[in-house]
């Protein structure tokens, strides 16, 4: 390892050189209270800027062990430093001047959930910290003076107030870290009390605006019906009340924009945890829920949609249905399909992006076509078979159509954004409506095995320079916040609503890559290949796609819901 005063004389020696000479100050540089690792120097000004590490010990940054002995409490620190250090840093982005990205300080930007990142590890005895700077240039000669205004002058600032303890806002960070145990006791409470979803009372649900997370300013504060009201004794926020949502199935109602979809949306997100002051933080939801969809034109592999869609015309395979174009009601049934094979436990419905023939079939379209020579069986035929024999509950948000009562545990109405329990009545009213409504069974609920069976060839390939052989690997590109390219095959993901920040994009597609690459995981049943992966990742980390290279900075973790999703896409 070098000392920093070697970084400093290698910087002087090539200033006004070429910018190709930035390619000699790779390496790693102890300063007085970190590590730096150059670990990847961009080619030109104009290109991607470059990839450099900061590696702090814990006894330099006297983080209290107490706030990492958990790993759910270590993304909860992580995130809280990440927000820090991206706020010192950008007071002196672009501060050093020069052409093209010249000066920039970048990092990864944290929504508002809180998610594990590779921008920030907390280890054993250290934290390591992962950012992009733009190499400074004039045209395309170096201009080194300005490099080490960012290395030597911000650097060590952004460091000292935006990692290390004593520069901290030590009860906002204490704060944070209660937050998050609070949060993890509330997902053991789920599970105690049968429950698949709490929103505490007080919520504020709306966001902003339909591009916007943050909440509304002056958004309507939720408030339980008494019939379902849950009451917590959290560690440190002591009592709080709120909706407890039971396993089965639960049915929303209510006029449009009355907040039927902002609650779902609001369960939907709450798999995740979220930062204080977002509203949602003590909305809590089952961390394997799914959010399922229409979605027109979306690829499908080899998925057995036989529970949904059977005896087509032209008699084509539903157990193993394969289309690059699929229908409104093929696709959803897939998606319902992905989410039972993926080990979702609650499947999360809305009807304004519902396939309508696949969720329902009222009585009159029955007289008129025979259910002999209709190949769609309904959701509304399958849901209680999907709970009483596989315990897969279902929350699903309604305004056109009653049908759902019949097989509903809880039906809840929103009026201007406030619940109400209506079950017995809406029972009451739909009674002699419903009477005839008839629930299909079947013998065999869960879907069959799938193998996995990716096309083409999984070996890495080789190239030469000079007497030594290179594996060049598959090629990724991200071409938006929800799709990117693997080789010469584009997958996109923007109708996979629970992923929620592009960097997790990124790792979905470094996993298909790692799959595609190893061929060992090719050799079993799908869910049996994504739950290896996963439980590597746990174990590993994001080094895991990263053998002899640098772990890169923009990756967020998944689930394994989207893992099936973005596979079943490909």
């Amino acid at each position: 390892m070098f000392q920093s005063t070697d970084l400093r004389r290698k910087l002087q020696e090539i200033n006004r050189k070429s910018y190709p000479a930035y390619k000699g100050v790779k390496g790693s540089y102890r300063f007085e209270d970190f590590i730096l690792n150059i670990e990847h120097v961009q080619g030109d000004p104009f290109a991607a800027p470059s990839s450099l590490s900061i590696t702090v010990a814990h006894q330099v940054n006297k983080l209290p062990g107490e706030y990492y002995e958990q790993d759910y409490e270590k993304v909860a620190l992580a995130d809280y430093l990440l927000r820090c250090f991206r706020k010192e840093i950008e007071k002196f982005s672009y501060k050093a001047k020069g052409s093209g990205k010249s000066g920039l300080i970048g990092i990864s930007s944290c929504g508002q959930e809180v998610i594990q990142r590779s921008a920030l590890e907390i280890r054993e005895k250290d934290i390591i910290l992962r950012f992009q700077v733009g190499f400074p240039a004039r045209g395309r000669t170096i201009d080194s003076t300005e490099l080490m205004k960012i290395l030597f002058d911000y650097l060590p600032v952004c460091v000292e107030k935006g990692l290390c303890y004593e520069n901290l806002q030590k009860q906002e960070l204490k704060e944070q870290i209660e937050l998050a145990r609070d949060q993890q006791y509330i997902r053991q409470e789920l599970k105690t009390r049968e429950l698949v979803a709490f929103v505490a009372d007080g919520a504020i649900l709306p966001r902003q605006s339909g591009v916007s997370q943050r909440p509304m300013k002056e958004g309507i504060p939720f408030v339980t019906p008494e019939s379902m009201k849950v009451v917590l004794d959290l560690p440190y926020k002591g009592e709080i009340s709120g909706m407890g949502i039971q396993k089965g199935i639960t049915v929303i109602v209510g006029g449009g924009y009355h907040g039927k979809s902002t609650l779902l949306k609001a369960i939907e997100r709450g798999v995740y945890n979220h930062r204080k002051g977002d509203g949602r933080e003590y909305v809590i939801t089952d961390e394997t829920a799914m959010k399922v969809r229409a979605e027109d034109g979306r690829k499908i592999t080899d998925v057995d949609i036989s529970l949904f869609i059977n005896h087509l015309p032209n008699e084509k395979d539903t157990e193993s249905f394969s289309t690059l174009d699929a229908s409104g009601s093929t696709s959803q049934a897939a998606s319902i399909i992905e989410g039972i094979e993926a080990g979702s436990k609650l499947l999360l419905i809305d009807e304004d992006t519902s396939a309508t023939n696949l969720m329902v079939r009222d009585e009159l379209m029955q007289e008129v076509v025979a259910r002999d020579k209709e190949p769609i069986t309904p959701f509304l035929e399958r849901a209680r078979s999907l709970y009483v024999d596989e315990g897969v509950s279902t929350i699903l948000v309604v305004g056109s159509s009653g049908s759902f009562f019949a097989i509903a545990d809880k039906v809840l109405q929103m009026d201007c954004y406030k619940a109400y329990d209506i079950t017995q009545r809406a029972k009451q009213v739909a009674g002699e409506h419903l009477k005839d409504v008839k629930l299909a069974r079947d013998e065999r609920i869960k879907p069959k095995k799938r193998v996995m069976n990716f096309a083409g060839s999984t070996q890495k390939r080789k190239s030469y320079r000079g007497d030594r052989v290179v594996e060049s690997r598959l090629k990724i590109k991200q071409w938006d916040d929800f799709s990117f390219s693997l080789g010469n095959e584009k997958i996109d993901l923007r109708y996979v609503e629970q992923i929620v920040d592009k960097e997790q994009t990124q790792t979905l597609a470094y996993i298909l890559r790692y799959i595609k690459e190893n061929p060992s995981l090719q050799k079993g049943d799908l869910k049996a290949t994504v739950q290896s992966v996963i439980q590597e990742l746990n174990q590993k980390g994001f080094a895991l796609f990263f053998k002899n290279e640098p772990v890169s900075s923009g990756l967020a973790r998944v689930r394994a819901m989207e893992v099936f999703a973005c596979i079943n896409r490909f």
